[in-house]
C-alpha cells in the first residue's frame, strides 16, 4: 500500500546535525531505530522500575518492556494510518531512555535535588542521552539521530510557541509519527499497569466491574472467544482492551484525517487540531479509569511505600557522588569540568539502573 501523503520519507529528512553518507541498505529512519536499540542507554531500561521496582517480580513490566511494547502499537497505528514504521519505532523506542531509576518517584526526586541547578525531566534527559551523553562514535557526541526522530523526542515543548530545533518549527503539532508514538504511550499504560496490578493483587477484576471500558473489553472477549476459562479471563480482557484503544484511534484519526486533507507532513504540523489522537467519547471513558490506576496501582500503600524506601537510597547516593565525586565511573568524571558537578551526578544517577543504584547504595555504606 502507497505511503500517505502526510507521511515522513527518509529521503526528505531534514538530516542530521553532522553529515554521513547514506547506507546501502537501511533508510535514515531505520538506521535511527537501530541506533537506539544498539545504545547503552536503551540497554539499562532492562532493569528500570516502571510501576514496581525492578526485581519485585519477574513478570512486571520494565521501563524496557514497557518501551518494547509501547512501539509494537505504535507500528499497528503507523501501518494502518500509511505512516512510516521506521520513524515511528525509532521515537517510542528513544523516548524514555533518559528516565531516571525508580519510576515517576525517582524522576520528582531528581527534579528536587536539581531545583538550583536546572531541574530534571526525563523527556529532556532522554535528549542528552540522544544528542549528547552517548559515546558510540568517532567524530561526534550523542546517536547523531535525524531531525525527525529529535523533533519527535521534543514533544513537551511542540506547543509553546515558537518552538523550533535547529531553526525549524516542530509544532504547534508533530509530524504524525510522533503523534502516534506519544498516544501509544498511554494505550500501553493503561492496558499493561492494569495487568501488572491485577497480578500483583492490588486490585481485581471486580474492582473494574463499574469503568465502562473494562466493561466494553469485556464484551468483546465474549463476542471473540464465547466463555472464557476465569484463570485467563483477565488477560483476554486486557488484550481486548488494547485492541479497542488502538482501534479507537485508528478509527478517530481517519476521521480527522479525511476532514483535514493534509498532503504532507507541515500540513500535519499545522492542522487547526491534533490528527492522532482518542474519540472524544473514548477520552472521555479513559479518565475514570486512569483516576483508577492512580488511586489504586500508582498510590497504593505498597507501591508507595516502596518507592519512597527506593528514593530516599537515591537521593543519598547523589550526594555522595556530589562529595565523592571520584566515586562515579571514568566517563562520568571526564563530564565534570564541562557540565559542572551537579549535572554530572544528575546525569551518572538518572543513568543508573535500580539495580546498580542499589548495589552501589550498600558498597559504601550509606544505609543509616
Amino acid at each position: 500500500m502507497a505511503p500517505a501523503p502526510f507521511a515522513a520519507h527518509s529521503e526528505r529528512s531534514r538530516g542530521r546535525l553532522f553529515d554521513e553518507a547514506q547506507h546501502p541498505y537501511r533508510s535514515d529512519f531505520q538506521r535511527d531505530r537501530d541506533r537506539v536499540l544498539h545504545c547503552r542507554a536503551f540497554r539499562r531500561l532492562e532493569y528500570k522500575t516502571q510501576v514496581f521496582v525492578n526485581g519485585t517480580a519477574d513478570h512486571y513490566r520494565t521501563r524496557l518492556t514497557h518501551t518494547m511494547e509501547m512501539a509494537a502499537v505504535g507500528r499497528t497505528i503507523a501501518r494502518a494510518l500509511r505512516v512510516n514504521e521506521d520513524l515511528t519505532e525509532a521515537i517510542a523506542l528513544a523516548h524514555d531512555i533518559g528516565h531516571s531509576p525508580f519510576g515517576h518517584c525517582g524522576e520528582r526526586a531528581l527534579d528536587e535535588l536539581m531545583k538550583n541547578e536546572g531541574g530534571f525531566d526525563h523527556n529532556i534527559q532522554s535528549l542528552r542521552w540522544a544528542e549528547v551523553l552517548e559515546e558510540c562514535y568517532p567524530a561526534f557526541n550523542g546517536l547523531n539521530l535525524t531531525w525527525e526522530v529529535r523533533a519527535g523526542l521534543r514533544k513537551h515543548l511542540a506547543h509553546v510557541p515558537g518552538a523550533d530545533l535547529d531553526g525549524q518549527a516542530i509544532g504547534p503539532w508533530q509530524y504524525a509519527e510522533a503523534q502516534i508514538a506519544d498516544v501509544a504511550d498511554d494505550m500501553a499504560y493503561y492496558a499493561h499497569d492494569i495487568d501488572d496490578g491485577v497480578d500483583a493483587g492490588l486490585i481485581s477484576p471486580d474492582q473494574l466491574a463499574p469503568l465502562d471500558l473494562w466493561q466494553q473489553a469485556i464484551e468483546r472477549t465474549a463476542h471473540r472467544y464465547g466463555e472464557v476459562p476465569e484463570r485467563r479471563a483477565t488477560a483476554c480482557h486486557i488484550r481486548s482492551l488494547l485492541d479497542l484503544l488502538v482501534e479507537d484511534v485508528i478509527t478517530a484519526s481517519l476521521r480527522c484525517l479525511k476532514q483535514y486533507a493534509p498532503h504532507s507532513p507541515a500540513d500535519i504540523m499545522n492542522a487547526p487540531e491534533r490528527m492522532i489522537a482518542f474519540s472524544p467519547e473514548t477520552a472521555d471513558r479513559l479518565a475514570p479509569l486512569r483516576a483508577f490506576l492512580f488511586k489504586e496501582v500508582y498510590w497504593h500503600p505498597a507501591v508507595d511505600s516502596a518507592n519512597k524506601e527506593a528514593v530516599e537510597m537515591m537521593q543519598r547516593l547523589f550526594l555522595h557522588y556530589v562529595e565523592h565525586p571520584d566515586h562515579m565511573g571514568r566517563k562520568a568524571r571526564g563530564r565534570i569540568e564541562q557540565h559542572g558537578l551537579w549535572r554530572t551526578a544528575c546525569d551518572y544517577v538518572s543513568g543508573c539502573t535500580d539495580r546498580y543504584a542499589m548495589e552501589e547504595y550498600q558498597r559504601f555504606g550509606l544505609a543509616g
